[in-house]
């Protein structure tokens, strides 16, 4: 998808931005039609480049040719790329890298069209029906037609609140900060208690009583509470069910899960709306690493999004 805010970020603090993204894809190739990069004039100033297109070869070349464009005044180049013979890759497949300089973010909209090359035609109608599908609700998939590319624009990014940033909570946050789709609050009751460097877009909100930071939270955000006290994780649990949450996932064994089912009964609350939180949380089978619980609770909050239907991900807009 076409992430606005992200090369509007961008811009405001590189100047004029390259994005190079995968117009095309032919057998195999290291990621799929839409995968997209943003690369700046100075590799040393936060890393030169946000995103990835796969690695590898096909990233170091085009990073390096939008670097070029930059620096020559171009703003439009469209490269078919053989990726065995080309550039050593074992992917065997071949792609076409559309890379576009960019001096503000394009109009806020559904869905980005454009030609790319100066020589196209008018749009053709597959684009046409592609924008009015995306005006009637349905999902538009990134791709080439005769000579026109097609995006949808990334939609609002789903709310994630993080209760807590002990071990675990590190590691979550860790795992889930660089995914396009999310936005992360992490809350704990000290601002000591947060890691010296916090990753980019992640909001740090301490609050000596964290429970009154529920009221802040929208109601289709998920949670994953993992605090230090039992007593805060249970008021958490209740102060949420009141609110009012599209998922929550609660730190703990089976005994705990008995246990706070009880008292969250005994707090008023019927047994469809307590099963709503899951606890344990992540895939068991990982493991108790830290890391494994963030790798399982990363995925199945990924999944949970996914189901989640289309229009109500467009109604946070």
């Amino acid at each position: 998808m076409f992430d606005r805010r992200a090369l509007a970020s961008a811009i405001a603090a590189h100047g004029p931005v390259a994005r190079v993204v995968l117009a095309e894809v032919k057998g195999s190739a290291p990621r799929e039609v839409g995968a997209a990069m943003l690369v700046w004039a100075d590799p040393s100033k936060d890393g030169g480049q946000n995103g990835t297109i796969g690695g590898g070869a096909l990233e170091f070349q085009a990073a390096a040719g939008a670097r070029d464009m930059l620096a020559a005044g171009e703003i439009l180049r469209s490269d078919a790329v053989p990726l065995g013979p080309n550039l050593g890759q074992c992917c065997g497949g071949a792609v076409r890298l559309l890379t576009e300089v960019f001096h503000a973010a394009p109009a806020d909209g559904l869905a980005f069209a454009r030609p790319i090359s100066n020589n196209a035609g008018p749009m053709p109608l597959a684009i046409a029906r592609a924008q009015a599908a995306a005006r009637q609700g349905q999902k538009v998939q990134a791709g080439l037609h005769q000579g026109w590319f097609i995006e949808p624009f990334s939609a609002p990014k789903t709310p994630v609140w993080v209760w807590g940033a002990g071990h675990v909570g590190r590691a979550i946050v860790g795992v889930m900060a660089p995914l396009p789709e999310v936005e992360i609050t992490w809350i704990d009751t000290d601002l000591a208690r947060f890691p010296d460097v916090i990753a980019g877009g992640v909001r740090a909100l301490p609050a000596a009583d964290i429970t009154r930071a529920v009221a802040l939270a929208p109601t289709d955000a998920y949670h994953v509470i993992l605090t230090f006290s039992h007593a805060l994780d249970l008021a958490l649990c209740d102060g949420l069910l009141r609110q009012g949450f599209a998922a929550c996932g609660l730190i703990g064994s089976a005994t705990k899960r008995a246990r706070f089912r009880a008292r969250l009964a005994a707090l008023g609350h019927g047994p469809a709306d307590i099963s709503r939180i899951m606890c344990p949380i992540g895939e068991p089978a990982l493991g108790k690493h830290p890391q494994a619980i963030a790798i399982g609770v990363a995925a199945r909050m990924m999944a949970h999004m996914a189901a989640a239907p289309i229009m109500h991900k467009e109604a946070r807009a």
